[in-house]
């Protein structure tokens, strides 16, 4: 017959054991000890049956029944205890401390930046356009001529699409279509840039490559003037490379624009000078200009009677090269944090 101090002896053992417990293995070897489906507490359990005294069996049901609910409480208690602890981090101060790098904007990305500001200081609005452009916006709507050296398989990249006549996309070669696209839904006042990538199959070298970053602007309204041009261009310049900067308009030809114009700016490194980066003449070249064709205009719906406009582009990457003293244009695009991390 099991004696009907039974529970008050392991209670008291079990209470000892807490007060030794030192980790969460600790608790477990308890758990099985105790509770465990061959612990005490079941072996007891095994023994009620053969209890017939009726108030032996209440007694014993009444200890069982209340070791059970401290010892279940107490070791749940524990458990939460040391789970909690495990999930502590424990950090040795004594170990030297980790660099932490953090990252940084594209060098392009910087310049970008930087010029969309200015013209937006200008009154200018951001305007984007798709890279896979049709052959229509890219070339027919900026009044490009079928026999003209851009349209060939040798400067274009042209793309087959599912479902779309051959050779009736290109990647776009510049961000001109999107003035096209503009002023398709916009009526003047029209006042943009457009920035983004453009394409063209140039062998990659220090001052060419296949893919490149350029800005467009565009400006339609009544009375817009050559004058309003050269005033923006030379702003755009000057807030750039400083206001020592000149620039100078050479006749030039794009089908979209006429008359045309090549722009210079005053060397940023000799200052006009003469050095051997702008081979001695002072100037470096920027790009292209011009006031917007009339059979633009009239293509997309504006009366060029009554509106004209003018257009610029630029390379972002022939900016970026002049401003950080950066001689070869592939290391833009070549992911080298040697270079990267300057910026």
């Amino acid at each position: 017959m099991i004696d009907m101090r039974y529970f008050e002896h392991l209670t008291d053992l079990l209470k000892k054991a807490i007060k030794e417990v030192n980790c969460a293995e600790d608790v477990e070897q308890l758990r099985i000890k105790y509770l465990g489906r061959k612990g005490l507490l079941s072996k007891a359990s095994s023994t009620f049956r053969l209890l017939e005294d009726p108030d032996h069996r209440r007694y014993f049901g009444r200890g069982f029944a209340e070791f059970k609910k401290f010892a279940t409480s107490a070791i749940e208690e524990l458990q939460e205890k040391y789970q909690k602890e495990q999930h502590i981090v424990k950090v040795d101060l004594t170990l030297p401390g980790r660099k932490v790098f953090s990252g940084g904007l594209h060098p392009l990305t910087l310049i970008m930046d930087e010029i969309i500001d200015i013209f937006r200081g200008m009154g200018f609005v951001v305007e984007t356009g798709p890279e896979a452009e049709t052959i229509y916006y890219n070339f027919d709507a900026l009044n490009t001529p079928h026999w003209h050296p851009a349209r060939d398989l040798t400067d274009t990249f042209y793309l087959d699409l599912p479902g779309e006549e051959p050779m009736s996309y290109v990647l776009r070669t510049e961000t001109s279509p999107v003035q096209i696209r503009t002023m398709e839904r916009q009526k003047p006042p029209i006042r943009i840039i457009v920035p983004g990538r453009t394409y063209r199959k140039d062998k990659p070298d220090a001052s060419h490559s296949p893919c490149f970053m350029q800005v467009e602007g565009l400006y339609v309204d009544k009375g817009v003037t050559f004058a309003d041009l050269k005033g923006t261009v030379l702003a755009f310049y000057r807030a750039i490379f400083g206001a020592d900067i000149d620039t100078r308009f050479r006749p030039h030809f794009f089908p979209f624009t006429e008359p045309s114009a090549e722009v210079d700016v005053t060397c940023v490194f000799c200052r006009g000078e003469g050095c051997r980066v702008c081979k001695k003449t002072g100037w470096m070249e920027m790009g292209g200009s011009g006031m917007v064709d009339p059979n633009v205009l009239e293509g997309v719906g504006i009366d060029p009677e009554i509106y004209s406009g003018w257009a610029f582009g630029l390379g972002i990457e022939r900016i970026a090269m002049l401003k950080y003293g950066v001689d070869d244009i592939r290391l833009f695009y070549e992911n080298d944090l040697r270079f990267l991390e300057q910026f």
